[in-house]
């Protein structure tokens, strides 16, 4: 692919099948995977570089994300979408132990949007990680996802902890925004 936008770059994240047929199915907000799609369709249109990451388990004994298994596997309208770099991580962050970093600088990158699964775990470490390495963020809402959570430290539903992300990320580490408007700006 040839970049008109070389300053820009898309990263799509861990939009896996463990979150459509596996253990941890999304279910907020509804529609993300078709915005995740648009996302990239716009990207190839307007020349913007994409990344699509994959998370590997790190361990053996993980009962998701095995290399190799079908939950691994990247969702089918994932993979028969064109990409410029495809990055396996085993952490949450995209930027931990990748070559992530190294690819943006090369490409001239200085913004990331950022698109995927899960919002509060790899999509928000990625941010994170972006901003501390001086990239600008922005984070795409409605092509983000999450489900309810119920552990040691509480409960709360998807729709919740979706806005808890996006309030967080809005503070100070990102522009949150809608695909629409993203795509409006190119």
């Amino acid at each position: 692919m040839i970049t008109t936008r070389p300053n820009e770059a898309l990263l799509v994240i861990d939009v896996q099948n463990e979150y459509f047929t596996g253990r941890l199915p999304v279910t907020f907000p509804q529609g993300s995977l078709n915005n995740i799609l648009r996302t990239m369709d716009h990207a190839a249109r307007a020349g913007i570089a994409v990344a699509v990451i994959q998370h590997s388990a790190a361990t053996a004994d993980s009962p998701a994300f095995q290399k190799g298994s079908d939950g691994w596997r990247l969702h089918p309208e994932i993979e028969a979408r064109g990409r410029d770099i495809l990055i396996e991580k085993s952490l949450p962050g995209s930027f931990t132990g990748t070559v992530l970093e190294k690819w943006l600088r090369e490409a001239g990158a200085q913004r990331v949007a950022i698109c995927g699964y899960m919002a509060q775990m790899c999509c928000d470490t990625t941010a994170r990680q972006a901003f501390h390495l001086g990239f600008a963020v922005d984070f795409l809402s409605d092509a983000t996802g999450t489900l309810d959570v119920q552990n040691s430290a509480g409960a709360i539903s998807a729709p919740d902890l979706h806005r808890a992300v996006m309030v967080t990320q809005a503070m100070r580490f990102a522009r949150v925004m809608r695909t629409e408007e993203w795509a409006n700006e190119h």
